[in-house]
């Protein structure tokens, strides 16, 4: 308790002689105290006083001044936090946030720092909210501003949330540990006691005691450090601005770092374990490059000194955004000339590019609850595509974007998607907020307004919306408000840059010579949950349209299908364009019905231009035979955008089962012709992702018919590759699939040259640093024979290069071999060999293996209660286990087995949505199959003649 005394001393520089009230305790108005005598305070006679989730609103944190001195040795922390707080109704109750922390002691000072009371005041416990009730027999006056002081301890936590221990290890295979942060959304409670929610923001001054051997890091710089009691230093931070809980964040190790300054004097730092320090410099120049651009394109400075980015051996996530303070995974932060890809390089430049934008997006404007989170998420994940198109025009990001839209339309074409405005109240509902929905749909919905309102006129609304809430909360309404230039009476009278609302009525924007209601138009895309189906049918001079949902787990013909269609509606921005003019059209739907006059004389339209609008197109009455033969005669007539979003959507309609397999199977038959990089990989990734179906169910000779077909048909581009890390982007990119795809075929050439490749490297005794762009695919062959495996096995547990531990790791989890799959599995859980935090890709990449889809789903069963301890029931981990495991089933009898277990595990499983995914998933696959299990034999058959 000495520590203690220390602190409180220090932290108030004044004496802690208890003071007596002078004043009798008056019944508090809100909440209430329970009745009777309080003294002496113990907590036997008190009762928890919240009942909700969610804090008290009448208590405004201010300040946070924390005390903090972990031990590395002992793997425990203790620390001390004074809050400053205002509050605004009368109380005897201060209601705020702790998980898993020892309370030691708890006052409450007035102004002047005078004690409230005598007597240490009882702190009561409801573990099940993850709060603390402070109960002071005076009670805290409306309008005052008081000091909560509390003193506590715990151990550093085993996991990736709060305050959690990592370890690394040297060359020479010594363990060191370090201590580091993850706060968002709902785990600042596990490291300090606070008022653990996003509106309640606050400034944050904290201190930290170390060894002279670790350095300390937070959100601001250091002011000073000063030596205290036994050789530990104290580091000083300087106070933050005013921010979020989540946004806070603290790390002690022994890492080295390299710096530099951006054009308007921020200092950039990336930070990483010692033998890492080199493969730290491309992210600096990123990041110095990324900040400059943004500082430019939101014509709002970076609010601090400083940004740091670091790079945590243990991280569950991609990177998170702590304000001046940014956290990454290795892989998400470090490049290594010779072991990182361009795919790595591309992974690195958009992860930093997501985490500046969250400065300002998310930081500096913040959403007011995590059912908005989207508001952070989204943006940022567009921003990435945005601001790497700026700075690295050569990475080509632009053609990434697709697949980001694509990924959002698999999930929101379920049943059991949900709309990106979504509640959320307790924990484990609001961790499954970070999902497809909120980034990706968030994404091109975003990408699909930009476009709709054009360039200059959305980057002026989201400057407008990042000024005016600037170290506030938003809603979805007011990022609205800010596009359409619309602002309150209020705003409008006191002269800031907006038109009052009935000015903005006059002031709507046009398109297509329409009024528009921004907030209306986007309530549909925000506040219902799925897809829009534009079906489009030529009638002389007219395009007729209809909109509805857009399905996959629900035929047409299904009973089901009335009842899900109704209720919903969008509003949508539609583009076309035609053999006509160049001109691209644009026309906004509102109505389940629609015409649009485009003249006789017209032979084809393309709905959805460049896919820059969020909804599917189905062509009716031989539209798709038009494409089908437009493809065929001259393809570059469309741009490479249009032709992937054609062959997406049309597979996407088989699924659905508005279209034969075959129709989209001869769209695809141009191919041959094509020579770029995205429709290439998009039609070829289908009939990837078919091989792997029917291999999974042992449906021999359509495995052997559709990888000879697949060998064959793009057997000249195949030949065209060569085993190198030459070519622009997309070139190495097409390189690293083609071949992936090839060797899995079994193809000689590529085994041969392969096997080769990976004698090199296993004569040269690991140190020969193979093409970026292949060595995945020669690992993974070289792993295939029991020698070639455990050399692979032994490269893993030395490497320093995370990119390179990643490829090696795919590789061994392609071997046929059912007990190397096993123990893989069993050193993932372990934690040692294989980090827990690559625990779930690695299930993932088992469950591709079709000897492994079984073996990985019986695993996640087996230790179901293990890997829930481990992630968190609502957290992204848990969430891609069990869709990546099941959604590798298509059998009646997998679905089956499958419900069983989530039966099983009730409680749980209903407290997630990724169950009912599942679910969705797999009944989808079950009915694909069906169907098309025969079509797609006799096309094969045809196609071999």
């Amino acid at each position: 308790m000495g520590l203690f005394r220390l602190l409180v001393l220090s932290l108030f520089h004044v004496s802690l002689v208890s003071s007596q009230p002078t004043e009798r305790s008056q019944q508090a108005s809100s909440p209430p105290h329970p009745p009777g005598e309080q003294s002496p305070l113990g907590s036997d006679n008190l009762s928890f006083p919240w009942s909700r989730l969610r804090l008290p609103r009448y208590i405004i944190p201010l300040h946070y001044r924390l005390l903090l001195h972990p031990n590395l040795t002992s793997l425990s922390f203790t620390g001390s936090v004074q809050i400053q707080i205002d509050v605004q109704n009368n109380t005897n109750w201060v209601v705020l946030h702790s998980k898993n922390l020892q309370i030691s002691q708890a006052t409450i000072l007035d102004e002047n720092f005078a004690h409230l009371s005598d007597r240490v005041l009882p702190v009561l416990h409801n573990p099940s909210h993850e709060q603390i009730g402070i109960f002071s027999p005076r009670v805290l006056s409306s309008g005052q501003k008081y000091f909560l002081y509390i003193e506590f301890g715990a151990e550093l936590a085993d996991s990736f949330y709060g305050f959690y221990k990592s370890t690394y290890r040297t060359s020479t295979g010594e363990t060191r540990t370090l201590a580091s942060t993850h706060f968002e959304p709902t785990s600042a409670r596990m490291a300090f006691p606070c008022f653990d929610e996003p509106s309640f923001k606050a400034n944050f001054s904290v201190r930290i005691r170390r060894r002279p051997e670790y350095i300390s890091l937070s959100n601001m710089p250091i002011v000073k450090t000063v030596e205290v009691n036994d050789g530990l230093l104290e580091d000083q931070f300087d106070t933050s601005v005013k921010m979020s809980t989540y946004l806070f964040a603290f790390v002690i190790c022994d890492f080295k770092s390299v710096s530099a300054t951006t054009s308007s004097g921020v200092q950039v730092s990336i930070y990483a374990a010692p033998e890492k320090w080199l493969q730290t410099h491309y992210a600096l120049e990123v990041a110095v490059k990324m900040l400059d651009f943004y500082e430019e394109y939101f014509n709002i400075h970076y609010p601090l000194p400083k940004q740091d980015l670091i790079a945590i051996p243990d991280f569950e996530s991609g990177a998170m955004e702590n304000w001046g303070l940014t956290t990454y995974r290795e892989t998400s932060l470090l490049f290594d000339p010779l072991t990182s890809s361009i795919s790595d390089e591309l992974w690195v430049t958009m992860v930093i590019g997501h985490e500046l934008a969250h400065q300002w997006f998310g930081n500096l404007v913040t959403m007011e609850w995590w059912n908005d989170i989207w508001l952070n998420e989204g943006f940022a994940r567009y921003m990435e595509y945005i601001s790497v198109e700026a700075t690295y025009p050569d990475l080509k990001v632009e053609e990434y974007l697709l697949h980001t839209c694509f990924a959002a339309v698999s999930y929101d074409s379920l049943n059991s998607s949900r709309p990106i405005s979504n509640p959320a109240e307790n924990p484990t509902q609001i961790k499954q907020m970070f999902d497809t929905i909120s980034y990706d749909k968030g994404a091109c919905v975003l990408h699909m307004l930009r476009h709709f309102l054009t360039d200059d006129v959305f980057q002026q609304g989201i400057v407008r919306y990042l000024r005016k809430y600037s170290y506030r909360n938003a809603h979805n309404q007011d990022l609205w408000d800010s596009l359409a230039n619309t602002c309150s009476e209020e705003d409008f009278i006191s002269g800031k840059h907006c038109y009052s609302s009935g000015q903005a009525a006059k002031n709507a924007y046009l398109y297509a010579g329409e009024h528009l209601d921004l907030t209306a138009m986007m309530n549909t895309w925000t506040l219902q949950k799925g897809i829009p189906l534009v079906t489009v049918r030529r009638k002389g001079p007219h395009l007729l349209l209809r909109q509805d949902r857009f399905l996959r787990t629900v035929m047409p013909s299904d009973p089901l299908w009335s009842t899900l269609q109704q209720g919903f509606l969008w509003h949508i921005p539609l583009t076309y364009k035609t053999d006509a003019s160049s001109t691209i059209h644009r026309h906004l739907m509102t109505t389940q019905t629609d015409s649009i006059h485009i003249g006789e004389d017209v032979s084809w339209v393309k709905v959805n231009t460049d896919m820059t609008g969020y909804y599917v197109v189905h062509y009716e009455d031989g539209g798709w035979d038009e494409m089908v033969k437009l493809l065929r005669e001259n393809h570059t007539t469309l741009s490479y955008k249009d032709r992937t979003h054609l062959i997406h959507n049309a597979f996407q309609l088989v699924t659905a089962g508005h279209l034969p397999l075959n129709k989209a199977l001869d769209l695809i038959g141009y191919l041959q012709l094509e020579t770029h990089t995205v429709p290439l990989l998009q039609g070829l990734g289908y009939l990837e992702a078919f091989y792997q179906m029917v291999e999974k169910r042992n449906e021999f000779d359509i495995t052997t018919n559709l990888g000879t077909y697949i060998l064959r048909f793009f057997r000249a581009v195949i030949d065209q590759q060569t085993w190198s890390d030459s070519g622009s982007v997309s070139e190495r990119r097409l390189r690293s699939e083609l071949l992936s795809l090839a060797c899995h075929l079994d193809d000689p050439p590529c085994l041969e040259r392969a096997r080769q490749s990976f004698k090199d490297w296993l004569q040269s005794n690991g140190t020969l640093n193979l093409p970026t762009d292949v060595v995945e695919t020669v690992f993974s062959v070289g792993a295939q024979d029991d020698h070639g495996w455990a050399s692979l096995l032994r490269a893993y547990n030395i490497s320093m290069s995370a990119a390179q531990k990643s490829k090696i790791l795919f590789a061994l989890t392609c071997s046929k071999d059912t007990d190397k799959l096993h123990r893989l599995l069993d050193l993932g859980l372990e934690g040692k060999v294989i980090r827990s935090q690559d625990l779930s890709s690695l299930i993932m990449m088992v469950a591709r293996n079709p000897r492994g889809h079984h073996l990985a789903w019986n695993f996640v069963k087996k230790n179901w209660d293990t890997l829930v301890q481990k992630f968190q029931l609502g957290s992204s981990c848990i969430r891609n286990i069990i869709i990546g495991t099941t959604g590798q089933f298509s059998s009646p009898e997998e679905l089956t087995e499958v419900q069983l277990f989530f039966e099983s595990i009730k409680e749980q499983a209903s407290q997630l949505r990724a169950t009912q995914v599942a679910l969705d998933n797999m009944q989808k696959n079950v009915r694909w199959f069906q169907r098309n299990r025969e079509p797609l034999r006799n096309w094969l058959i045809e196609q071999m003649k």
